[in-house]
């Protein structure tokens, strides 16, 4: 997570988008680490089974869209 916060440091990490606001910076940092709190770090502690088919494939669907949205962040200037 700490990781995620440094990429996406309001003031010069390097995936931060230096035109958006301020708080749209910051919600992008929580996004990012959030998503890789819930769902990366639990599995390096431990064995995460996912009994529910949704749940799994919707953390596959919420990685499409933090991977389209750092694409997205590479491919603008």
């Amino acid at each position: 997570m700490s990781l995620m916060r440094k990429a996406f440091k309001p003031d010069g990490g390097p995936l931060a988008d230096q035109n958006a606001e301020a708080g749209e910076k910051e919600a992008l940092s929580g996004l990012f680490a959030g998503a890789l709190g819930t769902f990366k770090n639990p599995s390096s502690h431990r064995t995460v089974t996912y009994d529910d088919p949704m749940v799994a494939a919707e953390a596959v669907l919420l990685a499409d869209l933090l991977l389209r949205l750092l694409n997205r962040r590479s491919v603008s200037p």
